[in-house]
């Protein structure tokens, strides 16, 4: 018999996913497959002055879009399910069926080779891309990089050594709430779209399911519009348009984008023939700053993020962070939380150097810290358990700061966890992947090795998991 401590949640609106497109026409720059190639050499700054007078409120956006809507393109996916007819299947017959599962997305073409940018959340689980241009020419597309954690892929198609349109990515253009842009891309299948609207919001942590500071807009995104870009003023890729908020799954005004400069460096990382976005890791934890902390460290506002712990022998540690620290800014931009600080890491290369503005005591001082990936100790010891026992069929591994950034978790968790749930008696039982076990009949489990020993007792009565913060005791 298996008593579960049932998990509850908190209700937010319906998250819809959805992205708006658009792209230069007018720049056919190949780009080097350096940030300032992506960036592009002849990148324009926008203009963003108010109107000055009611006539000039009439001007209109189609010298922009002209610049930007022909790097702007629609990607299509599609999966083939065979599958029986519930009524059939129901009775033990029927004949297997195949049926086509398709997903319509949008995309920016960001280097003249045919390189294009879109939501991982468009193309993942699908066995064929195709990408459609502006001018209606469809490609098959190689899906060279899919980042499920920023929801960005990269794609490429061969444009038989044409030099296509692009968009440039304004990676380190100065973003201010209220500035004008524009979404392009084709929501619900109708064809190119565009839609204006403004800044509404920037640095958004709190939103979303991806490590990321939001870029919020007001511009019409629908579904459809996934994975397409949020351009300024200029025709420049400010952000690529990812989901909404929506109670009803469609446009409300609240529309969210992944900022040019992780783009920016998810697009490096695929064109660089990597498979996978490398990860600066800090070592330190934190948590914002409230009212209460703010009068405890004798700050007139609240403002920073406190470190609550460092990893020994990280980057912070090396930096000489130390618990109870103030970190108020990375590279001149604010730090409010563990979100905007990891995000400030991510848009860097491992080896590179991250300045922080620390309060240590009652002075501020540079903190400068040699960025470089998460150290996978203790091995991985990765096994399929088989045998008669209650984790029959999960996939184990020891917890590490590499496996928990892998994953999106802690880094300073530490034990085995649940990668794989492929069947057996794991699945019944409903364990899960990301499910971490603690405990075996009250004895504590801190690696793989210990799991399968504890796993050999043919007696098992209790198994003490973690499944997202909450303590789980499974009785058999």
């Amino acid at each position: 018999m298996i008593d579960m401590i049932r998990l509850s949640r908190l209700c937010i609106p319906i998250l819809a996913l959805v992205a708006a497109c658009s792209d230069p026409a007018s720049r056919t720059s190949a780009g080097p497959a350096t940030g300032a190639g992506l960036e592009a050499a002849n990148l324009v700054e926008p203009n963003k002055a108010p109107p000055a007078n009611f006539s000039t409120m009439k001007m209109s956006f189609a010298p922009v879009v002209k610049s930007a809507a022909p790097a702007v393109v629609s990607v299509f996916s599609q999966r083939t399910v065979r599958q029986i007819d519930p009524f059939f299947e129901f009775f033990g017959g029927g004949m297997p069926r195949d049926r086509v599962e398709g997903s319509l997305g949008s995309g920016a073409v960001v280097r003249a080779d045919g390189v294009i940018v879109t939501n991982n959340h468009v193309i993942a689980g699908f066995d064929e891309v195709m990408v459609q241009l502006a001018d209606k020419r469809q490609f098959p597309a190689k899906v060279l990089l899919a980042d499920e954690r920023s929801d960005l892929a990269v794609l490429k198609i061969d444009a038989k050594g044409e030099k296509l349109p692009v968009l440039p990515i304004a990676a380190r253009e100065p973003l201010e709430v209220g500035d004008l842009v524009l979404a392009i891309g084709n929501p619900f299948g109708v064809g190119q779209t565009v839609t204006n609207g403004i800044i509404s919001g920037l640095a958004r942590t709190e939103v979303g399911s991806g490590v990321s500071q939001y870029i919020q807009t007001d511009a019409a995104v629908n579904p459809g519009n996934s994975g397409g870009p949020l351009v300024d003023m200029a025709g420049n890729i400010i952000g690529i348009n990812t989901f909404i908020v929506s109670r009803s799954g469609s446009n409300s005004g609240v529309s969210f984008a992944i900022p040019a400069a992780l783009v920016q460096r998810v697009v490096e990382s695929a064109v660089g023939g990597a498979k996978s976005v490398q990860r600066p890791w800090l070592g330190v934890k934190t948590k914002p700053v409230d009212s209460d902390i703010a009068a405890s460290l004798g700050l007139a506002r609240p403002e920073g993020a406190v470190v609550t712990a460092v990893y020994p022998g990280s980057p912070a540690a090396a930096a000489g962070i130390e618990s109870g620290d103030l970190i108020l800014s990375s590279d001149g931009a604010p730090v409010t939380d563990d979100a905007s600080l990891a995000y400030s890491a991510q848009t860097h290369r491992i080896g590179d150097t991250l300045t922080l503005q620390v309060r240590h005591g009652g002075a501020v001082r540079p903190a400068r810290l040699k960025l470089e990936t998460a150290p996978a100790n203790p091995p991985r010891d990765q096994r399929t358990l088989t045998g008669r026992q209650p984790l029959q069929g999960a996939t184990v591994v020891n917890l590490s700061p590499a496996v928990a950034d892998e994953y999106g978790l802690d880094p300073f968790l530490r034990g085995v966890i649940l990668v794989k749930v492929n069947g057996g008696l794991a699945a019944r039982v409903g364990f899960q992947p990301g499910d971490i076990v603690r405990k075996v009949n009250g004895r504590a489990v801190t690696s793989v090795a210990e799991l399968v020993d504890a796993l050999a007792n043919p007696n098992i009565a209790t198994l003490t998991l973690e499944r997202q913060g909450q303590e789980i005791n499974v009785r058999f």
